[in-house]
């Protein structure tokens, strides 16, 4: 079982015997207030409960029981009845239906997305927790973004995250095809097509797959090599096309950078590049970045 799993499940249980434990004393004191001095609820054999002797009587798993009582003092108690029982009784839930929708989706907002997955598995009360579409929206908006707040997925939000990080899976992909320098990876990545376009940070720009290849087979065999790093990741998701935002920062400059994908038979293929004209001031005057 790894870190992160161990210490996201640990803070859900830690989190949620607070809440019940709480929640419980509550309606503890609520039933102890609606049995006070002023309305005992009892069967009284005089016409006050203060002084007299009366019965008590308790009912538990469907028995009854009694105990008599001297000037308010008990004199015996054949059986107790646990508040947790007693509140479960009451209700016919347990402690984790008892919790109003907003504290459970609060607690699970503190698991990742491996861990919500593997917490759904674990029994149905916890699935259904667990594929509550709050809990995923919340998840959207920790590790993606807040643009989104207003949309209304078709399939939901869990189904939406989803596919989310797939095209976020797939984008990173194409990145380590460029450090690889690759030409066949790139070749199978882009859709064979007649309208794909690439605009490298050159400026120059290629149309249909062939000449969109062509152009990162020159790229590769440039023999300068330059590091990146993609910063400030944001995807939208349609039902068969997504596209992915981002910056690119080098050693000596950053520059925009868009990505667009189809998907066709189950598989997302990119048809569109565009990064903007990134340059580089060197010793010998200024240099345009390939990418």
């Amino acid at each position: 079982m790894d870190i992160s799993f161990f210490s996201g499940a640990v803070t859900f249980i830690c989190c949620f015997f607070a809440v019940a434990a709480a929640f419980l004393t509550h309606r503890s004191k609520s039933v102890r207030k609606n049995c006070g001095e002023d309305s005992c609820n009892c069967a009284c054999s005089r016409g006050s409960c203060g002084g007299g002797r009366f019965e008590k009587t308790s009912v538990l798993n469907g028995r009854s029981s009694s105990s008599s009582v001297f000037g308010g003092v008990e004199g015996e108690m054949v059986e107790k009845v646990p508040v947790t029982v007693a509140a479960e009784k009451l209700t016919g839930a347990s402690m984790m239906e008892q919790l109003v929708p907003e504290i459970t989706t609060h607690a699970l907002s503190y698991l990742d997305y491996p861990s919500l997955c593997r917490l759904s598995m674990t029994n149905s009360l916890m699935r259904k927790a667990a594929n509550d579409d709050n809990a995923w929206k919340a998840l959207y908006h920790k590790d993606f973004t807040l643009e989104q707040d207003s949309l209304s997925p078709i399939n939901g939000w869990k189904a939406y995250y989803a596919a989310t990080r797939a095209i976020m899976n797939v984008n990173t992909d194409f990145f380590n095809i460029i450090r690889e320098r690759s030409v066949p990876a790139m070749e199978r990545f882009w859709l064979n097509a007649d309208y794909v376009k690439c605009f490298h940070a050159s400026g120059e720009y290629f149309t249909g797959h062939n000449a969109v290849i062509g152009s990162w087979q020159l790229a590769f065999n440039w023999e300068q090599n330059v590091d990146f790093e993609i910063r400030d990741v944001k995807a939208r998701v349609m039902t068969d096309s997504a596209w992915v935002t981002m910056k690119a920062y080098l050693n000596m400059g950053s520059g925009n950078v868009t990505n667009v994908f189809e998907l066709h038979n189950g598989r997302w293929y990119m048809v569109h590049h565009h990064c903007s004209v990134m340059l580089i001031h060197g010793g010998a005057g200024q240099q345009a970045v390939q990418g």
